[in-house]
């Protein structure tokens, strides 16, 4: 009854999606909305470059004028109090289209489509005649958002076009800022007259930057800044590559790459990785940056992420200290401050955690020799908080209190099994003494022995002591391979009380959904064999996240936060496809175990130019009658072929 439930549910739930997909797929990697008469709809997008993030609200409002307005970032122009939220920021409405002329008369832009691919770009008519085409972009490595224009004269006449010469600048005032004050300077290069023949056309660019009054202005080329950009997202769609039957999944995964490899800024602190979304910059978190993206970026092998990972560990080891103190939550304004208002938050177990799996995959016995201690002192820390019944004890987990966790939270401990266990691998490739094995075993018992429980009919986890209602995170002992009770909770995950059309609901009865438990419970299903029930979820979900009413990137949570696009939640998605769907999980620095999960409807698979163990590898699973063939293709080395029976891991050894 209850398996009728869900596929019922997810009928409704594909043919819901169906009807609400805005967007279509492009022949060029982009996704692309063609505007329809009388149809208003606004959406949002976050870019982002080194020293800057550009959240840009787009669209078509209800008389049929186009929506465009900026709220430009600056996270190392720092304002006080310097905290979380204390990077420069404004916003930027103004037009520069309502501001020409075409023979005397303004402009007024009608759009006609949208789309997106490395940067977003709009198509406009107007009653003169005048296509207006932009695309806006971050600089790569400026603290700059640039505009290119370009107008095309479709009619049969000669237009005369006066485009505003502007240079605008807007002054802080020193006492709210560290550096003193900060000056933000809208710029339109190439303006003036313009006589535009028809079927010819004219290009001008507009700068919005910021800088330090005690900094020289800097000029700006918006082709070698889009150029730059262009090459970034480039590189990025030739690394780690998806190939799949189903297009949305490879073209979220391809999006998913941008956004998670993006966010990254240059801070006095080194390179930090910082989730985003309007309020979270030049700053790292133990669940964003040290449990999501850090363990994923060695398979993408950007070398700016690989070191934003690597200094994230570094910044979170300065904090350890004899007397076993918790590490905070996330480290400040460019590494100088520090926020732990949450408490424990489970944090030394998303460290550990993290830093093993970043360790053991980007395979440098040097660097995973400076991560070692780290790794050792959060394992003794969450020793140090066993309770009497085996199990760890926090103050909350990474929700921070939004809804309760009691004194003992199954996140929190099934993290600390999952840093245990790699941890253990860890020891083995640097040979060192292995005194975390036994110690998983036993936290795995006492996980299944404290939290396992009958929550509304299911056989599946409590999240922690008197809780009577589901709760997403009761994926998490999948994703670790803790599978007693995997049926019933698989049951639970997909059930009406938890699967909502958004994705998993935070608790059974609330409207509350959060993007990264929704990807980590995908990933535990697929790591669960759950594949082909799993596969229809996860494309409904991708279809949605790339194509429907808010594009193309997963999203933070809703009510809160109104579904940011921050950026560790693609990292997640990424790692649903190379731990869940492919089932790789790094065992030491020249090995892993795979079970790839093909599903029934696929006749192949394949992940190339993977960069973990210091390899370029690609993957590539077929169906070989009621077995697998999986083929391992190293660069510069000899391929390898395997057939997997679909039960115990399959360990490789390159």
């Amino acid at each position: 009854m209850k398996k009728c439930l869900f596929i019922c549910c997810l009928a409704l739930f594909l043919h819901s999606t169906a009807q609400q997909r805005r967007w279509r797929m492009t022949p060029d990697g982009g996704i692309a909305w063609q505007v329809e008469p009388q149809a208003p709809h606004m959406d949002r997008i976050e870019m982002s470059g080194r020293q800057i993030s550009a959240i840009v609200t787009y669209g078509v409002d209800s008389a049929g004028e186009l929506v465009w307005r900026r709220r430009l970032v600056f996270p190392m122009l720092r304002t006080l109090p310097n905290n979380t939220r204390g990077s420069l920021q404004d916003s930027f409405d103004a037009n520069i289209i309502d501001s020409i002329t075409a023979d005397g008369h303004l402009l007024k832009e009608r759009p006609v489509a949208f789309s997106i691919n490395g940067c977003l770009r709009s198509t406009s008519a107007t009653d003169a005649g005048i296509r207006v085409e932009r695309c806006i972009y971050p600089s790569v490595d400026k603290a700059a958002c640039l505009e290119k224009y370009l107008l095309t004269n479709t009619g049969t006449k000669a237009i005369l076009l006066h485009i505003p010469r502007q240079d605008n600048y807007i002054f802080t005032d020193a006492r709210k800022g560290v550096y003193g004050v900060y000056i933000l300077r809208y710029q339109v290069y190439e303006g003036g007259e313009v006589r535009l023949l028809p079927g010819s056309s004219y290009s001008f660019y507009v700068a919005i930057s910021g800088r330090k009054a005690s900094d020289e202005p800097t000029y700006f080329s918006a082709g070698y800044e889009w150029e730059r950009r262009r090459q970034f997202v480039d590189g990025l769609m030739h690394q780690l590559v998806l190939h799949t039957p189903d297009s949305a999944i490879n073209s979220m995964f391809a999006f998913a790459k941008i956004r998670a490899a993006e966010s990254i800024f240059d801070t006095k602190g080194g390179l930090m990785h910082s989730p985003g979304g309007g309020s979270y910059y030049a700053a790292i978190w133990a669940n964003d940056e040290a449990e999501y993206v850090g363990p994923f970026f060695p398979f993408l092998g950007n070398a700016e992420a690989n070191e934003s990972a690597k200094n994230c560990y570094r910044l979170f080891a300065t904090y350890m200290n004899p007397a076993y103190k918790p590490i905070p939550s996330s480290i400040i304004a460019e590494g100088e401050s520090t926020w732990k208002g949450a408490g424990d938050r489970g944090d030394q177990a998303m460290i550990a955690y993290g830093a093993s799996r970043f360790a053991l995959a980007y395979s440098d016995r040097a660097e995973a020799e400076k991560l070692w201690p780290l790794i050792t002192w959060c394992l003794e820390y969450l020793r140090r908080q066993q309770t009497a019944e085996g199990v760890i004890a926090s103050t909350s987990d990474e929700l921070e209190g939004r809804f309760p966790t009691g004194k003992v939270n199954l996140s929190t401990n099934v993290l600390a099994y999952g840093a245990l266990m790699s941890a253990a691998r860890l020891a083995n490739a640097l040979g060192q003494p292995d005194t975390f094995t036994r110690r998983a075993i036993q936290l795995k018992a006492s996980i299944n022995r404290y939290f396992g429980a009958t929550v509304q009919g299911f056989e599946t986890y409590r999240y922690y002591e008197g809780n009577t209602t589901l709760r997403s995170w009761i994926c998490l002992p999948l994703v670790m391979g803790i599978f007693e009770r995997k049926d019933q909770t698989i049951r639970a995950l997909l059930s009406s009380y938890l699967w909502s059309k958004d994705g998993i609901l935070t608790e059974s009865g609330s409207k509350t959904f959060w993007d990264r438990s929704t990807l980590y419970a995908f990933r535990g299903l697929f790591y669960a064999g759950a594949t082909d029930t799993s596969l229809q979820y996860f494309s409904y979900y991708s279809a949605m996240r790339l194509l429907g009413e808010h594009v193309p990137y997963a999203v933070e949570a809703w009510p809160e936060g109104d579904q940011r696009h921050l950026s560790a939640e693609s990292a997640l998605y990424c790692r649903t496809v190379t731990e869940g769907l492919f089932g790789i999980e790094p065992t030491g620095f020249s090995t892993f175990t795979i079970q790839p999960r093909l599903p029934e409807k696929w006749d192949r698979m394949s992940l190339e130019h993977i960069s973990a163990f210091n390899r370029d590898m690609t993957i590539t699973v077929t169906r070989a009658g009621q077995e697998e063939r999986i083929l391992v293709i190293t660069e510069g080395g000899p391929s390898k072929e395997y057939l997997w029976d679909g039960k115990n891991p399959l360990t490789i050894t390159l």
